[in-house]
């Protein structure tokens, strides 16, 4: 007897229970991600001990999620873009307040917002446009530093980790008494600038590289359709 088919499927193959994506335990972890980073920014403004905290259990998690995605076999697309987007979310928010703390480096901090951004949506666009499955599988070809950067998880939590500190270091700073009382947070942001620098480079060659991308993209497709006419 034939095995009845659904939309040119086995039946048993159509129905298969894989389960509800919005609750696989790396996406739960993202969820308690964006809490953390909602309660961060609640005292940000003036409580500079809990936002510290609760902002660095956020980015801690960061790593966590992956680590279960890979564990439990629960990678989605959801997931991937639920933490990319939390991250610039997060990131973008603690540069905000930076830029009103240190008025004289606003530009800056609003440059890098931007370069953040742009970087990681060009980076992202490119990677799909290009039938790449995550923005993370990045070929050497294309470029050697971002497939060191997106394929080695210990330089990724590196930079990313040390970018973070680094902007947490500077604001607890921001607090005249906090910066009094203690050193500690001006050694963290002189040990971390390099690294936190170092990154800022890496999001322009990620973007360069994705501007390229799609460009040789555009090139393809109107020569096809040149070819069609």
């Amino acid at each position: 007897m034939a095995t009845p088919k659904s939309n040119g499927r086995p039946k048993e193959e159509a129905e298969t229970d894989v389960g509800n994506i919005f609750l696989f335990i790396p996406n739960l972890i993202g969820y308690s991600r964006v809490v953390l980073a909602g309660a961060s920014l609640y005292f940000m403004s003036y409580h500079p001990n809990y936002c510290a905290i609760l902002y660095s259990l956020s980015c801690l998690l960061d790593a966590l999620d992956g680590w279960a995605a890979r564990k439990f076999n629960q990678s989605t697309k959801f997931g991937a873009v639920l933490d990319m987007v939390t991250d610039r979310c997060t990131t973008s928010c603690l540069l905000v307040f930076l830029s009103a703390a240190y008025t004289n480096y606003a530009v800056l901090f609003q440059v890098l917002i931007s370069l953040d951004l742009a970087s990681h949506y060009m980076h992202m666009y490119a990677s799909l446009d290009s039938g790449a499955t995550s923005h993370k599988k990045v070929e050497k070809k294309r470029s050697k530093i971002l497939n060191l950067y997106y394929s080695n998880n210990k330089v990724l939590f590196t930079f990313c980790a040390a970018n973070e500190i680094f902007f947490l270091a500077i604001y607890l700073l921001s607090f005249p008494d906090f910066a009094q009382n203690h050193t500690w947070p001006w050694v963290v942001a002189i040990a971390t600038l390099p690294i936190c620098a170092a990154k800022q480079w890496i999001n322009v060659v990620q973007m360069v590289k994705a501007a390229i991308t799609l460009a040789e993209g555009d090139v393809e497709m109107r020569r096809r359709a040149a070819k069609s006419l």
